[in-house]
C-alpha cells in the first residue's frame, strides 16, 4: 500500500513537470489554476507529490509509523 503512494506522488510529479492539459484541466485542479495561474499550480502539484512521495518512501522503510491500531 505504501509504494502506492509514492507511485501518487510520482503521478503528481509527472502531471506537473509534462504539463498534461488534462491534469490541469481536471475539475479539481481548475481552483489551483485560477488561484495560483498555470506555472503556480504546476510547481503546487510539483511539491505535493514530492511530499506524498517522500512520505509514502518514508512509510514503506519504517521510517515513519502509522499511529493509532
Amino acid at each position: 500500500m505504501d509504494w502506492v503512494i509514492v507511485a501518487a506522488g510520482a503521478f503528481s510529479i509527472a502531471g506537473a513537470v509534462a504539463d498534461w492539459d488534462w491534469f490541469m484541466n481536471h475539475r479539481k485542479a481548475r481552483f489551483f489554476v485560477n488561484v495560483l495561474g498555470r506555472d503556480g499550480a504546476r510547481v503546487f502539484y510539483g511539491l505535493l507529490g514530492t511530499a506524498i512521495a517522500a512520505l509514502g518512501v518514508l512509510k514503506a522503510t519504517g521510517v515513519l509509523v502509522a499511529c493509532g491500531k
